[in-house]
């Protein structure tokens, strides 16, 4: 069995010198010696180049000879949930679709992440008593991380 830890240490040795905000977001290694690294950056993208980098560095440092083995070093996806604290922030201003542990479901503007939990800013019409139209009410909802259950970027194309 591949040493988890050590791939770990050799991703993110080249991530550091890198300097560009990267982190791990996933790592599986499967039984049959499949390793699947899952990268994402604090700000902006994760480019093929960067991929490519952190790929060959695991490889290069891994003895074939020992154990053979398929290495996939990919980005985290933007159709894939947030499953790391570290994305949150960087999706501020984005569109989130919030599952929660309770069942509820959640849908909003990210404004704030911090340690603690995140806040969505919520709009919906509502018929107020006296008016004729619907108004808009902005409502922000802060929900703690252990109250997620899964939380998607929405994408959108406007």
């Amino acid at each position: 069995m591949l040493d988890r830890e050590k791939i770990t240490a050799l991703a993110e040795e080249r991530m550091a010198e890198l300097d560009k905000g990267l982190f791990i977001v996933d790592l599986r290694i499967s039984d049959t010696n499949v390793i699947s690294l899952e990268i994402d950056s604090e700000t902006g993208g994760v480019s093929i180049d960067d991929c490519v980098r952190v790929s060959r560095n695991i490889e290069h440092n891994l003895d074939r000879e020992e154990q053979d083995f398929e290495l996939s070093v990919s980005s985290a996806g933007l159709d894939k949930p947030l499953r790391v604290l570290k994305q949150y922030p960087k999706n501020i201003g984005r569109e989130l679709k919030v599952k929660t542990v309770s069942g509820d479901k959640v849908e909003g503007v990210l404004t704030e992440a911090d340690a603690e939990g995140i806040v969505l800013q919520t709009s919906r019409k509502e018929r107020i008593e006296g008016k004729k139209k619907k108004e808009l009410i902005v409502e922000d909802i802060p929900l703690k991380y252990a109250d997620i259950k899964e939380a998607k970027v929405v994408i959108s194309f406007k």
